[in-house]
């Protein structure tokens, strides 16, 4: 009901009302992320899926399958696949924009003064205890991810989930791997249900 509300409202505003949101929210969030494109997926879910209602839970788990399997940076796949989902190819322009400004920025004033940075005791420490936060927020969107795996009540998923974490954990397989194994098994269990149906 919350969605289809939210549904509503969206459909109700003005492009550049839309644009100009998705613009500020990657921007925000991008500039107060630390911790890696896990960390904004995680922030984006409670944005898009549980305050706005734009998204739902299932089609945040795709998006984030997909920005996860194709090549760049984590949050800024997602920001495009987002803001192509809400707004086509302008949309991923502008959510683009937003998710790389703030680290441009960030990243080019570090640089300048790379040296006082890295002596610095202070930011050191600093850096030191957000990765308490940053590992908390992660396993929080690992929780989050499974339980949406959970809900589909799909026997394979969690089975396919479960090898996963026992074979990036326990063997040191790469996630590259796992990923194109994943991929290959959902693209065979696709068609494979599309030739049950055909057969009906």
């Amino acid at each position: 009901m919350h969605e289809n509300k939210s549904r509503e409202a969206l459909a109700q505003m003005s492009d550049m009302q839309i644009y100009w949101k998705l613009f500020w929210i990657t921007l925000t969030l991008s500039a107060s992320t630390f911790g890696g494109g896990f960390v904004i997926i995680s922030m984006m879910k409670k944005r898009f899926v549980e305050q706005l209602g734009w998204l739902g839970d299932e089609e945040m788990l795709d998006m984030t399958a997909i920005a996860q399997s194709s090549p760049g940076a984590l949050g800024v796949n997602i920001a495009i696949v987002v803001g192509y989902r809400l707004k086509k190819v302008m949309g991923a322009l502008v959510c683009t924009l937003g998710a790389v400004l703030p680290p441009l920025v960030i990243i080019s004033v570090i640089s300048v003064f790379y040296n006082q940075f890295r002596d610095n005791t202070y930011i050191s420490i600093a850096l030191q205890v957000m990765r308490a936060g940053v590992a908390a927020v992660i396993i929080d969107v690992v929780i989050d991810l499974a339980k949406n795996i959970l809900k589909m009540k799909n026997a394979l998923w969690v089975i396919m989930m479960a090898a996963a974490f026992l074979a990036v954990c326990f063997f040191k397989v790469s996630a590259i791997v796992i990923i194109l194994i994943c991929g290959a098994v959902g693209l065979i269990y696709v068609l494979t249900e599309n030739g049950r149906e055909a057969k009906r």
